[in-house]
């Protein structure tokens, strides 16, 4: 079986490595021409553990040309950026290339799976297979359920495989993918159709959004109690609830980053397109962008030497370079807004874009250091962990 995946970035990169460990015949394309020559000398820019690694060791065929990759292979993912719209849908305009390029080919496409990868609307795949269906393909809905920053970890320790599609066989054939990618531990596939796929995709981050919320939520009401030293204890006993679980289940920083604030508001429009009106994600939204306020103010009120202030980081999780939809970033910000000094740890993954900004905005308010910097020079600083 030969696999093609349009889309090399950064799942898409991860998971056609998996499928070269995997022994499959891996050919990978990308519109950026200058990222694919990269590639092909196996040479990447990446903050992915294991990825350079693998790439130097891999035989993957790179290439610009999408329609190769539709004539060459008998799987074809498809992993290409679906941006959110100002309503809270997804723009699948580059998905809808893809599938124009598959319907304008002149060569048999008859038993090709076409898998479309990145989150869509619930509804857009079915629409895909309609589309195509004179083509004789099959289209899947298989997202990847993953975290920035440990991508090749949870494609190969991935909780569920979630897999849509019309045809029960087709499902069933296509899943041994997975034992090759988790070759450790039996994939725990759960297959429906196309349409509640891309539901589940959304619902689940829409439910982390709202435990992670919760969790802040609890912990705010304990601060204003007066029972800080006990947040940690009370979420924990909450979190041992069979019921409830403990993952996610802590205090700190509200939720950021590509992912779950966009599949939240998806779910809410998605809940509007038919005709139900939703308000919990719209709330922990609104909870989400607030908490930003009361994690400023309660440090504010911790700092009683009004000293100034160090930051870990400022991506939305350590260790990445992703800074869309930071809380970190945003209370950062908040703290330079009230007149405080921040000292941050210098961080080569922090995009020069952000680092820049901050320094013409703040001046010498903000400051990108190390703690042993800081205490050579005997500079006491309130250290924010959350």
């Amino acid at each position: 079986m030969k696999i093609g995946i349009i889309g090399a970035g950064r799942l898409g990169i991860c998971f056609a490595l998996l499928l070269d460990r995997g022994g499959y015949s891996v050919i990978a394309s990308d519109i950026r021409s200058n990222y694919i020559s990269g590639l092909q000398r196996r040479e990447i820019s990446t903050n992915e553990p294991g990825v350079a690694d693998m790439l130097r060791e891999c035989s993957i065929n790179f290439t610009t040309d999408t329609r190769r990759v539709i004539q060459e292979s008998d799987v074809i993912y498809v992993m290409v950026a679906t941006p959110s719209r100002a309503d809270g849908s997804y723009d699948i305009s580059a998905v809808e290339r893809v599938v124009a390029d598959v319907a304008e080919c002149d060569f048999d496409t008859t038993g090709k799976i076409l898998v479309i990868g990145c989150t869509t609307n619930p509804g857009d795949c079915q629409a895909i297979q309609d589309q195509l269906r004179s083509k004789g393909l099959h289209v899947l809905y298989n997202p990847e359920f993953i975290a920035q920053g440990s991508i090749l970890r949870d494609l190969q320790h991935a909780d569920m495989v979630l897999i849509g599609g019309e045809d029960q066989s087709v499902m069933d054939q296509y899943q041994q993918v997975y034992y090759k990618i988790q070759p450790s531990m039996r994939p725990n596939v759960r297959t429906m159709s196309l349409t509640a796929a891309e539901l589940v995709k959304i619902a689940t981050n829409c439910f982390l959004t709202t435990k992670i919320s919760y969790a802040n939520m609890l912990g705010e009401v304990l601060i204003r109690s007066g029972l800080r030293d006990d947040v940690d204890r009370a979420l924990a006993a909450v979190g041992a609830d069979s019921r409830v679980g403990g993952k996610y289940m802590r205090y700190g920083f509200g939720y950021g980053g590509p992912c779950l604030p966009r599949d939240n508001r998806a779910f809410a429009h998605c809940a509007r397109r038919v005709g139900l009106d939703f308000p919990l994600g719209t709330i922990v939204d609104e909870f989400n962008r607030d908490h930003t306020d009361f994690l400023v103010q309660d440090l504010l009120e911790q700092n009683a030497a009004n000293v100034p202030y160090w930051m870990p980081s400022l991506t939305y999780k350590p260790r990445t370079d992703i800074v869309e939809e930071s809380q970190q970033l945003a209370v950062c910000e908040g703290l330079l807004a009230a007149g405080c000094c921040v000292y941050v740890q210098e961080d080569d993954l922090l995009p020069a874009a952000t680092r820049d900004g901050l320094l013409r905005q703040w001046g010498t308010n903000i400051q990108f250091t190390t703690r042993e910097e800081l205490a050579r020079r005997g500079i006491e600083t309130f250290y924010i962990t959350l």
